[in-house]
């Protein structure tokens, strides 16, 4: 190709049937690792590029944009983009593109497995086999609790919270919704499902899950302050980003005993974990599995191509976010 055909930055490794679309129309640079590109190689990368394919965790700043002088389109293979500058980007008049709809059934199959895994006590069962602690059945061990005719709090109702809410009916669960912080509950919202406070929703609910983006509004929404409003026998349950909990204030919370256990999936300052919540029996951890399934995470790839592959052409993106 010669150089005017448009370059493109793809961050990370990802299937050549999947990158295909872009290697056939545009000149492509790949990082070919499972590992993030430094700060300082990405601007050194981006520059000269048309485009770029990006992950939730690169972070993609005004110094990345401004490094980036040809840039007409950042795609991201996730839903949330808060890693992402998107006013400097539409300052810049480049165009942000996430991948949502797609992640919404493996999420949600996820937090149900986190739900059971905590309220079951599958993890310690495992880990109890495993290390041979296991003596055979007695009446007591590991008992976990029910769901049947519990409450399940569903904080954010869009399509990921919405997924979780439908099934809540075959483990006997009532749902409840609260609104976004900064938004009236209206019973739009939440269908007809009821939607709460989330004062209410804490003081009523024995399993909390949070489906909201990461955004000013809803950084540590859950802290010191939401945890000891919620019941002493409730799971909470994050698979949404992990700067919505407080994992300082949720390891304090669980070494007080306020609330009953959580399943995590993301969690503030990713891969660290927060050594507070590492060594309880009564949390499950699971490292960023959301979308990871195969079809889930190759659909995601394929939409990011494809929108840097519509704006490089002279379309619209397929799935623009809005600028702020």
């Amino acid at each position: 190709m010669d150089q005017t055909t448009p370059a493109v930055l793809v961050t990370r490794r990802m299937p050549s049937s999947v990158l295909a679309p872009l290697e056939a129309a545009f000149a492509v640079d790949r990082h070919d690792s499972t590992e993030p590109l430094s700060g300082e190689e990405l601007r050194e990368r981006i520059a000269g590029k048309h485009g770029l394919v990006c992950m939730f965790d690169d972070r993609i700043d005004d110094a990345v944009l401004a490094a980036g002088d040809r840039l007409k389109v950042v795609a991201t293979v996730a839903v949330g983009f808060d890693n992402i500058d998107v006013a400097a980007a539409a300052a810049r008049g480049i165009v942000v593109a996430n991948t949502p709809d797609l992640v919404t059934g493996a999420t949600a199959e996820l937090t149900w497995a986190l739900i059971l895994s905590v309220t079951r006590r599958l993890g310690e069962g495992d880990r109890t086999i495993r290390g041979g602690g296991w003596r055979g059945w007695t009446f007591e061990f590991l008992l976990g609790s029910e769901l049947r005719g519990k409450q399940l709090g569903v904080v954010g109702a869009g399509r990921i919270g919405r997924a979780v809410a439908a099934v809540a009916p075959a483990f006997g669960m009532r749902s409840v919704f609260a609104a976004r912080p900064g938004r009236a509950p209206t019973p739009a919202e939440g269908a007809d499902v009821p939607v709460l406070s989330l004062d209410e929703l804490l003081l009523t609910s024995d399993v909390v899950s949070l489906h909201v983006p990461l955004t000013a509004e809803t950084r540590h929404l859950v802290d010191r302050r939401t945890l000891v409003r919620m019941k002493r026998s409730a799971v909470l349950v994050n698979t949404s980003r992990g700067g919505v909990v407080d994992d300082e204030a949720l390891a304090w919370a669980l070494d007080e005993r306020l609330i009953a256990g959580a399943g995590l999936d993301v969690f503030e300052g990713e891969p660290r974990v927060h050594p507070g919540l590492v060594g309880r029996d009564n949390v499950c951890l699971t490292p960023h599995l959301g979308s990871a399934t195969r079809e889930t995470r190759t659909a995601m790839a394929q939409l990011a191509v494809r929108n840097v592959v519509e704006v490089l052409e002279g379309r619209p993106a397929v799935t623009p976010v809005a600028s702020p």
